[in-house]
């Protein structure tokens, strides 16, 4: 009875106790550093666009990365829609709201709101951003550290990004854009795998027959 009683009060007070904040630099850090020595990251994408024009919208997919400079987002849901980047350019094929035609962009004109963002963010993040912890979160089962980036220039499309980042791998779990146009954008990823061979053809953006591409 006494050890049952003890227990019951320690457990107590470690669950009323207060959430201590975590370091953002410490947590945008080690993210950097694994998502930088990364040969590939596939996962599976729940977007959300809230949009207080048009609404809400939702889609659905796989992400694969590999490197700074390839990416494939392939939509399950609107199926068929894609964004390629394929080393040199950046394919935006989105048949479900534009059908027949095709966006191609330079790569290196590419603005840093992009598809491959989180590249971008992670990319020496405690110099380009001010870092601020924001809470610990539970997604799915994983504990997660939110902490929030805001760009130290104006000239980006964002005013603030926020990461959750899991304690176990440190990988990010979900980002949310909030865009200078009152936008916002929230990206889970789930099923993340590491480094598992990546076939070149993901990569690839083969134009289909009847679309034309348009060329900015």
């Amino acid at each position: 009875m006494t050890r049952s009683l003890l227990w019951g009060l320690l457990t107590g007070l470690f669950v009323a106790a207060p959430l201590q904040a975590q370091d953002p630099a410490t947590i945008a850090g080690r993210a950097s550093r694994l998502y930088r020595g990364l040969a590939s990251l596939r996962a599976d994408f729940h977007q959300v666009i809230e949009d207080r024009m048009i609404g809400t919208q939702e889609s659905r997919g796989e992400l694969v990365q590999a490197g700074e400079a390839r990416l494939s987002m392939r939509f399950s849901d609107p199926k068929g829609d894609m964004i390629v980047l394929d080393g040199t350019h950046v394919w935006v094929y989105v048949p479900s709201t534009t059908p027949g035609q095709v966006i191609r962009m330079n790569l290196q004109h590419d603005p840093v709101y992009g598809p491959n963002v989180l590249a971008r963010i992670l990319d020496r993040p405690a110099e380009r951003y001010q870092l601020e912890w924001v809470a610990t979160e539970t997604i799915g089962n994983l504990v997660t550290d939110a902490v929030a980036f805001t760009p130290n220039v104006a000239d980006l499309l964002f005013r603030k990004a926020t990461i959750w980042f899991d304690r176990d791998q440190g990988l990010p779990r979900r980002l949310q854009l909030d865009e200078l146009t009152g936008v916002r954008r929230t990206l889970d990823l789930s099923r993340i795998r590491l480094n598992t061979p990546i076939d070149d053809r993901t990569f690839r953006f083969d134009v289909p027959s009847g679309v034309r591409v348009v060329i900015q």
